[in-house]
């Protein structure tokens, strides 16, 4: 990084440090900077309290839920088969943070800002033995500071799509060396290979290890437990749709669909789990629902069992709830932010619907749908009749979702490879 470049990027994260300082109020954003208020010092304190010089220790940072999902089958490994070593788990995105407390580290925290003060402070106090990202973010002064401090580092599930902004010229110039100075890079696939290469990947230590989003998907699916308070008092024989993730402009073609559909599938069921189950999206389900007529009830409610709709009012349990999914609609197709996560619902087996703009998971999205486990729908008469397709034909529906399924089968290993590489760094 160019010394006019660094001044700025440092400065920067000087001021954003500032306001984490002084943040107060709700949404994300104001979370993400409150949850970074004094979180120096408790890397600090940990470290004076519970890191112990004769182990080694693995340092895995991931944004978010669905980077931390990647990571998770590597954590589980490492705890499985090196006792020895300790696990600190970091995620950027106040959203994680529950998911953080549940992945089994010896100490998760959210990752400080970017600045060369927090990055020398954490890094004293850690002493890392190798930083393991999760699928893309690098953070250029941390990088700095550990390549200098001698710590390994490395990259797991990497994957770089044809339109991400990290290809643009000034992310290109602001973390170019960050990308260099990996010693193992695994990429879910040759072209994410090419495309980190030219962001700066050493080719040389670059490998082909898949991705362990398929691994975890699996092993939650094989985990499932129908019998459990969560999923036992939602079974039914009705043909069950659930929607994973919506955001309202998924919501506005998946409800104008479903009157239609229940005109050909009249028993077909709703479980419906918004992607930020806020009270004000949560009230907007349950208002649709009355004005069609429709039996609406929360998850864990009495009647839950016998709703024609039932809303998932909570985060946290989806990766459960697939396992009642006869067919799947993922939420984000029809959002800008880009598609969410579509193999965990094909690791039950369940056929999987989602909207025209993949830009996110674009690659999941079109391996099902070019082994024929997956459609891409356009507005709400096409999502209307990939639904009664399935959901009203139970040959088809288990024909694809054995499809669906058998894809996420064939992706297993990435985790088992993915430990290698980052063990082979310890």
């Amino acid at each position: 990084m160019n010394v006019a470049l660094r001044a700025a990027y440092g400065t920067a994260g000087t001021i954003v440090e500032m306001a984490a300082a002084v943040a107060r109020g709700g949404g994300k954003i104001m979370e993400s900077l409150a949850g970074r208020r004094g979180v120096v010092d408790r890397f600090v304190g940990w470290g004076e309290a519970h890191r112990e010089p004769a182990r080694p220790l693995a340092w895995i940072h991931a944004p978010s839920v669905g980077e931390g999902l990647q990571a998770r089958p590597v954590i589980d490994l490492l705890r499985a088969r090196r006792p020895d070593v300790q696990v600190v788990f970091t995620h950027y995105s106040s959203s994680a943070a529950s998911f953080a407390a549940r992945v089994g580290a010896d100490y998760t925290d959210f990752l400080p800002f970017d600045t060369a003060r927090a990055a020398r402070a954490v890094l004293r106090s850690l002493r890392p033995d190798v930083l393991v990202f999760s699928k893309l973010d690098v953070w250029p002064v941390f990088v700095d500071e550990a390549a200098r401090a001698g710590v390994r580092l490395a990259m797991i599930a990497a994957t770089l799509g044809e339109e991400s902004g990290r290809r643009s010229r000034l992310a290109r110039a602001l973390l170019r060396d960050a990308y260099a100075a990996l010693s193992a890079v695994g990429a879910i696939d040759e072209s994410d290979a090419e495309r980190l290469v030219a962001l700066g990947v050493n080719r040389a230590n670059v490998r082909i290890t898949g991705d362990t989003r398929y691994d975890q998907a699996w092993a939650r699916a094989l985990a499932a437990d129908r019998t459990s308070p969560l999923l036992a008092p939602l079974t039914s024989p009705r043909p069950t749709l659930v929607a994973g993730s919506t955001w309202p402009v998924d919501e506005r073609a998946l409800f104008a669909a479903w009157a239609g559909l229940r005109r050909r599938v009249p028993e077909a069921r709703l479980i419906v789990a918004p992607h930020e189950p806020t009270p004000a999206h949560c009230a907007a389900v349950e208002a649709w629902a009355a004005q069609s007529a429709l039996r609406v009830s929360r998850l864990g409610a009495p009647h839950a069992g016998t709703a024609d709709v039932v809303l998932i009012d909570r985060v946290g349990v989806l990766g459960d709830v697939y396992a009642l999914a006869q067919v799947a609609f993922i939420g984000g197709g029809f959002h800008t932010a880009g598609l969410h996560s579509v193999v965990e619902p094909a690791a039950f087996g369940a056929p999987v619907l989602f909207g025209p703009q993949l830009v996110k998971n674009g690659r999941d999205a079109n391996l099902l749908i070019a082994v024929g486990g997956g459609r891409s729908v356009t507005d709400a008469g096409t999502l209307r009749d990939a639904l009664a397709a399935w959901l009203g034909d139970p040959h088809a529906r288990a024909a694809a979702g054995g499809r669906a399924r058998e894809l996420v089968r064939c992706g297993l290993g990435a985790a088992e490879r993915s430990y290698e590489m980052v063990t082979a760094l310890l």
